[in-house]
């Protein structure tokens, strides 16, 4: 699920977490936020996204505002580690943006 703790590239999933994770929100608002972001193309599970939680909780990636929340919903927030691994993956596909972009433009003034 993602990335190992140091290396490779974060999954879709993970990023759109990490993403959302910067201000506070609950499981529930995630799934619903997540899935109105890509227009319903990725709709994460409740079981989906709750062991992913678990994991980037576990990796220091994210953290639970509030252990015992009186209205059940705990919210998560992106600690300082979640922000530097989600800054170098937006990073990397910034850079996979431009080359696609530069390839394409290439291939177009040869086709012209």
């Amino acid at each position: 699920m993602g990335r190992t703790a140091n290396s490779g590239a974060l999954t879709e999933s993970i990023f759109y977490i990490l993403l959302r994770l910067h201000s506070p929100a609950h499981g529930y608002a995630l799934m619903k936020d997540i899935a109105q972001m890509t227009d319903d193309r990725l709709n994460l599970g409740a079981g989906s996204l709750y062991g992913a939680l678990d994991t980037l909780q576990k990796r220091g990636w994210i953290k639970a505002l509030d252990e015992y929340p009186q209205d059940r919903k705990k919210e998560y927030i992106i600690t300082d580690t979640g922000k530097e691994f989600f800054e170098r993956d937006l990073v990397r596909l910034e850079e996979m943006l431009q080359n696609a972009k530069k390839v394409k433009e290439a291939a177009n003034e040869n086709y012209r």
